[in-house]
């Protein structure tokens, strides 16, 4: 409930790692996040500093990730902030920034791409509902419509 929720826009610094879990597909890549800003006496635009995160993907998203996610490429992740600090064996603290990943998309002000839907399994049944009869049908001994209604459709066919 209290979770950070990030949306980060970035490249890909490394090609997606794709295993089959137990619980299912995962994937990883690790996202590069270069902070740029105005520099006043060059005149120019300037890299800061650069911020790495790992991305998880899990389920149909890792299967669509290890698809069409490349090393370069830029890419928009939204998804759930993990930060963990770690010690290690003789350094200071180590600490590593993980996102859980909602949604992965490619940087559209960046370039193109072309979408395409996944396949769906093929184990998976699709249900046919039929179409319900959405009339609603005469009571017994009654006709169709109010008198008044007979007499306009009576009028409006002569």
């Amino acid at each position: 409930m209290n979770e950070t929720i990030v949306c980060v826009v970035g490249n890909v610094a490394t090609q997606p790692l794709y295993r089959e879990l137990a619980a299912g597909p995962s994937a990883r890549f690790r996202l590069a996040v270069t902070a740029r800003y105005w520099d006043r006496e060059k005149s120019a635009w300037t890299d800061g500093h650069t911020n790495f995160f790992t991305v998880w993907a899990n389920r149909q998203l890792a299967v669509n990730v290890a698809a069409c996610v490349e090393v370069g490429q830029p890419v928009v992740v939204q998804g759930r902030l993990k930060v963990r600090t770690e010690a290690r064996e003789g350094q200071q603290q180590w600490a590593s920034a993980d996102i859980d990943a909602v949604a992965i998309g490619h940087d559209l002000s960046r370039g193109t791409a072309l979408f395409q839907r996944a396949a769906k399994p093929e184990g998976t049944p699709v249900a046919v509902r039929p179409e319900p009869n959405w009339e609603t049908p005469p009571q017994a001994g009654q006709q169709d419509g109010t008198p008044a209604q007979r007499s306009l459709e009576a009028a409006a066919v002569t």
